[in-house]
């Protein structure tokens, strides 16, 4: 276990940042009676959310289908129909 003062605390906490951030318990001092003790808090597993394939959304949908471009021209066409300006 390490020992700070108040001081410490006040002026180097980037130090005893990283002695929480090793796993270190800290007691806080003042004095040089304890008056506080610093742990770090327990690390829990973030949760990870699936990430979307969406070069396999693309397969499915469009397998292996290229299109022309006067596919593309048209189908740009078509989605312009109906938009003013």
């Amino acid at each position: 276990m390490k020992t700070a003062t108040v001081r410490d605390l006040r002026n180097n906490f980037a130090v005893l940042e990283a002695w929480l951030s090793d796993g270190e318990s800290v007691c806080i001092e003042k004095r040089g009676e304890p008056i506080a003790m610093l742990t770090a808090m327990p690390r829990t597993k973030r949760k990870t959310s699936k990430k979307t394939d969406f070069a396999g959304r693309l397969k499915a949908i469009w397998g292996d289908r290229v299109f022309s471009e006067t596919e593309v021209i048209a189908m740009r066409e078509a989605e312009l129909d109906g938009e003013e300006g």
